[in-house]
């Protein structure tokens, strides 16, 4: 009986209810003035659609480069060139360049050179630091090793530097004296803060104290002339100059600007500066090794020595170091003031040149 039920037409369930004449005409009639915003669905539904335009589904990488667009277009880049606002910019950074490189201006009083420098000795110090643990780093991973302490070689250098620190006029660093086992390499350095690194194959060259206080004092004058701080603000005007040509062209550069630029930096501004270096370091380096009381005439036996071991030498206006022959002149020249030092010097160990150095330093003087 209940499915007879559901078989039954639907028209036999609805209830039709009929309103007469007589109560239509009893209602009040309305007229409702209101007008309805159009819904946004009813927007959607009726409002006619662009047509979408049909998507490129190649995943070849040659045409997807063939369609983007770049980055920086002509159009966009002249509307920059030609803004106010740039304008403004370019002149304020100009004037604020020049205020910052004038007021970091020094001259070297040996030398009466002036020169940009903007980084102070705790800065530089902090830098040597990652430096040596770089060296003994590569040292040991080629397999090298550092001569102990109660080794003659490494006994020879700490007697010279003994001698040679309180004529330095940098007795309060940190010095620490390091000797490399390596008898084909003949060089020694002195990072910022005294960390001093020798070479073994240096050793045979200098042949006595008197030409190893020769290459000692010269690289503690490097040091006490703020050389390294010299070259770490030299960058600072260098990366300015390349991405300044980098912006200036777009972009469009970068490999030029980098390569060809960078080179072309480094033979006109770089390595002229680096031979000025070496040159004011020799004659600083001469004169403490004479207060210290060695003989400065070694010094030229040494670089004498040092000229028949490097059998090739490039040209000297394409290397940061002058040229053994005039190093040699120069000494040569700078010769009886030094011997003049040594005999006038009481053998005390006094920093009397390093002390006058760094006044002359700060007052701008020349030391004639």
């Amino acid at each position: 009986m209940q499915s007879h039920r559901l078989l039954r037409p639907i028209w036999s369930s609805l209830t039709i209810r009929v309103t007469s004449p007589s109560a239509l005409a009893s209602r009040p009639f309305r007229l409702d003035t209101r007008i309805r915003p159009l819904s946004f669905q009813t927007h959607r539904r009726y409002w006619p659609r662009p047509p979408r335009e049909p998507r490129n589904y190649d995943p070849d990488p040659h045409y997807k480069l063939s369609q983007a667009q770049p980055l920086i277009s002509s159009e966009r880049l002249r509307k920059v060139v030609r803004s106010p606002s740039t304008h403004t910019v370019i002149v304020l950074s100009i004037v604020g360049a020049v205020a910052f490189y004038f007021s970091n201006i020094q001259t070297v009083p040996v030398s009466g050179r002036r020169r940009f420098n903007c980084f102070s000795d705790e800065t530089v110090e902090a830098t040597s630091d990652a430096q040596v643990k770089r060296i003994i780093y590569e040292v040991e991973q080629s397999g090298g090793r550092f001569l102990d302490d109660w080794d003659p070689r490494t006994a020879m250098v700490k007697r010279v530097m003994k001698r040679l620190i309180p004529v330095s006029g940098m007795e309060d660093a940190d010095w620490e004296i390091t000797v490399i086992d390596d008898p084909h390499t003949a060089n020694a350095f002195v990072l910022p803060g005294g960390k001093v690194f020798v070479f073994s194959g240096l050793l045979p060259i200098a042949r006595n104290e008197h030409g190893l206080a020769a290459v000692l004092g010269h690289e503690i004058a490097h040091n006490l002339a703020g050389h390294v701080a010299e070259r770490m603000s030299g960058q600072i005007g260098t990366n300015i100059f390349l991405y300044s040509l980098i912006f200036l062209t777009g972009g469009l550069a970068i490999l030029g600007t980098q390569v060809f630029g960078g080179w072309a930096l480094d033979l006109l501004f770089s390595r002229p500066m680096g031979r000025m270096q070496e040159s004011e370091a020799d004659y600083i380096g001469l004169m403490m090794m004479a207060e210290a009381c060695y003989d400065p005439r070694e010094a030229l036996g040494f670089w004498r020595r040092m000229e028949r071991a490097q059998q090739e030498e490039p040209p000297e206006w394409m290397s940061t170091h002058p040229s053994n022959f005039n190093r040699i002149q120069k000494i040569t020249e700078w010769m009886p003031k030094a011997v003049e030092k040594r005999q006038e010097s009481d053998c005390q160990g006094t920093s009397a040149f390093a002390d006058l150095f760094k006044r002359a330093m700060a007052r701008g003087w020349r030391i004639e």
